[in-house]
């Protein structure tokens, strides 16, 4: 029996994606496949929303635009990220497009011959110039910038996208693209020629009100086994330094998963199911294992979903504090700690490590 399995449903990711295209109207779906396409696989995720209508590619490094381009030949790929001076020649002969942040950016990648999206900075303060330069090198395509509060605040985002946009009249032959997913469903008007969108497409929302209005399918299903259950008396503790305690006689069962195979330390007191009932993970999350609350005894070998049916990658987030979408990011791909599959129009198609 596997310890646990991700599989990620390429056909939700297909539609996801027709959904957004639908939406958009006259401009471009670039499909952001950074990190890994969030832990889900940036290969079969980006192959599956190309085939569904996306016209580009999105990573954050020249080392993931290089591995992109070994399986998409023919496909635009930006890297969003910077690019240091050492990659540039690399880049240029993967076919990258690059963004140019500064004044240096821009002169190295314009000599290079490059093709060039220049990032202005709208707020968020990191990478991105103040103003668009004067001059600009012939090989540049692409102008963009990044809202800092798309998901909580629309009166900021509609104020930074009037700032992107009285920039973007100074360069009208260059490509506008400013809006990630919140955006694209929140501020029609920040569609512009192309939207950039990643969380959507594999049904992920940073946004409660995002996700009733425009609700898209999560593709990301992960699945355990109840290993092992045990019976505790009152005053007994469980896992490392007892941070839980029974405050009665109480059932708990054992799950093979930990830190180690992506199930965050933070997520202890989060909820998961096993078989169909809520269990509370109780005691601190081990490398390899964590403990559940059981209502009632319950066989070993029950099926214990951490996500799906119902229980979303979101719930953990929130619960955690954590940010944006760091607990699928940090999805293994060794399938010696989590067996990883596929699976288009609800069979399995193949196995991968999904990088």
């Amino acid at each position: 029996m596997r310890r646990s399995e991700i599989s990620i449903d390429l056909s939700v990711v297909r539609d996801n994606t027709e959904r957004i295209v639908q939406l958009i109207g006259a401009s471009e779906l670039w499909a952001v496949v950074k990190a890994n396409a969030y832990g889900h696989g940036a290969v079969l995720v980006a192959r599956a929303a190309l085939e569904a209508g996306a016209k580009a590619l999105c990573v954050a490094t020249v080392e993931e635009g290089l591995e992109l381009r070994q399986h998409f030949h023919r496909a635009r790929i930006i890297v969003m990220g910077a690019v240091a001076s050492a990659d540039v020649q690399q880049a240029r002969q993967g076919r990258l497009e690059c963004m140019a942040y500064d004044e240096v950016s821009l002169r190295i990648l314009g000599r290079e011959r490059v093709r060039i999206h220049i990032k202005i900075n709208l707020g968020l303060n990191r990478w991105g110039l103040s103003e668009l330069p004067k001059s600009l090198p012939a090989s540049a395509v692409g102008l963009f910038g990044q809202f800092s509060h798309a998901h909580s605040d629309r009166q900021l985002t509609l104020k930074q996208l009037d700032q992107f946009k009285s920039q973007a009249h100074e360069a009208p032959g260059l490509t506008r693209h400013v809006a990630n997913s919140s955006a694209t469903f929140e501020v029609p008007d920040s569609h512009l020629d192309a939207v950039r969108c990643g969380s959507s497409l594999l049904g992920l929302s940073l946004s409660p009100s995002l996700r009733q209005k425009f609700p898209m399918r999560p593709a990301l299903r992960w699945a355990s086994y109840l290993a092992h259950t045990r019976r505790l008396s009152p005053g007994e503790g469980v896992g490392y330094d007892a941070t839980y305690v029974a405050p009665a006689p109480m059932m708990m069962g054992v799950v093979p998963v930990g830190y180690g195979d992506g199930f965050s330390a933070r997520l202890a007191g989060t909820t998961v199911l096993v078989g169909d009932e809520p269990a509370l993970v109780i005691g601190a999350i081990s490398a390899d294992a964590f403990a559940v609350a059981l209502n009632r005894p319950i066989p070993t070998g029950t099926p214990v979903t951490l996500v799906g049916d119902g229980i979303r990658l979101e719930d953990h987030l929130e619960f955690a504090h954590m940010t944006n979408w760091e607990l699928c990011t940090a999805l293994p791909t060794d399938q010696r700690r989590v067996y990883r599959s596929s699976l288009l129009d609800g069979q399995e198609s193949r196995t991968t490590a999904c990088t």
